[in-house]
């Protein structure tokens, strides 16, 4: 049998209209009343039509995130956390995966925009977000990370690579590496060449020196620091320590070292960024620079929440933190 409002209504002796306030949330009713309508509702098991709540109201209860690559463990991870504070919220998720290409993302958030979500998190970089405006236009809150920007309804996230990446230089320096190189990721988001250029700034501040066979182009991912890697070993001279610019690629970069027969930390060491959960588990295990998901995801849902209500407010500017994580793959510079 079809349960109604209108039934509902007449079994808690209210207004049809009394139900809907209490379906809705609202504050209007007293608690008295709602505790008598919710023991209704629950004593029929009544399940209220989403969509036409979500019609009469304006909202879907549906928050998107656009991320680069679902197969890597850190923006799983994220999902996870960020997934688990809407749940706590009566929020859902859709989830669209770009896999590093800007025609992805532009369909991604499209669909996005037709199932009128209550906010987008977007994750890729500015290459792959360079369809926002529609969804700037239908008034629809986002936010971004290592984008640098803010404005109405838009809110961004920027981690701390300057501050990291000193740190991982600072590290190395004190262990006496003077010749050091770098494994970047997509060669074009700024995210990527703010990144490279931290660590090489840092460096050079502190005279370590570095050249051009040193500093190769990866894609995030393992077989591309293990390409990049077995390229800077293919040289006259090799670097004594080599940072890379997520921990997949440093994975990928142990592996190409030790199918050259070289030994980790002793003839070379490896720094790595994310501290995703693999990096404690791979040998030896992985220094790193760490990037918590915690607040990234904490961040993501409170610029969201800030925004929903009124768009037309400017969105807030985030500083991500991250943490030097010293582990088994940095060690003494081995004399050259």
């Amino acid at each position: 049998m079809t349960i109604s409002i209108r039934e509902i209504a007449r079994l808690s002796g209210v207004s049809s209209a009394t139900v809907s306030r209490v379906l809705n949330g609202s504050s209007k009713v007293t608690e008295e009343t709602t505790l008598r309508v919710r023991q209704v509702i629950r004593d029929l098991n009544f399940v209220p039509n989403q969509g036409a709540v979500h019609l009469k109201s304006g909202k879907s209860q549906i928050y998107g995130i656009v991320i680069p690559d679902v197969a890597n463990p850190f923006f799983t991870e994220v999902v996870k956390l960020f997934e688990g504070l809407l749940f706590q919220n009566d929020y859902d998720l859709l989830v669209a995966n770009t896999d590093f290409h800007s025609t992805r993302a532009q369909r991604s958030l499209h669909r996005m925009l037709l199932r009128r979500v209550d906010g987008v998190a977007i994750l890729a970089s500015e290459q792959e977000a360079a369809a926002l405006a529609p969804l700037m236009q239908n008034r629809i809150p986002v936010v971004t990370t290592d984008h640098y920007r803010v404005g109405p309804g838009l809110s961004d996230i920027a981690v701390d690579f300057q501050g990291g990446m000193a740190k991982v230089a600072d590290h190395l320096h004190a262990l006496g590496h003077g010749h050091v190189g770098y494994i970047g990721g997509n060669p074009g988001p700024l995210t990527s060449r703010i990144r490279m250029e931290s660590f090489l700034n840092s460096a050079i501040k502190l005279g370590m020196a570095s050249r051009e066979g040193w500093i190769e182009e990866g894609n995030y991912r393992i077989d591309g620091g293990a390409a990049a890697m077995a390229r800077i070993l293919s040289q006259p001279e090799i670097p004594t320590a080599v940072v890379a610019a997520n921990d997949l690629m440093a994975i990928g970069a142990l592996r190409a070292i030790y199918e050259k027969g070289l030994r980790i930390p002793q003839d070379i060491s490896i720094v790595g960024c994310d501290d995703i959960e693999m990096s404690d588990i791979v040998y030896p295990p992985l220094t790193t620079l760490r990037i918590s998901r915690v607040e990234y995801a904490r961040m993501l849902f409170e610029a969201l929440q800030k925004t929903e209500e009124d768009a037309s407010q400017t969105g807030l500017q985030f500083a991500l933190p991250t943490q030097l994580i010293v582990r088994k793959s940095t060690g003494p510079a081995p004399a050259r």
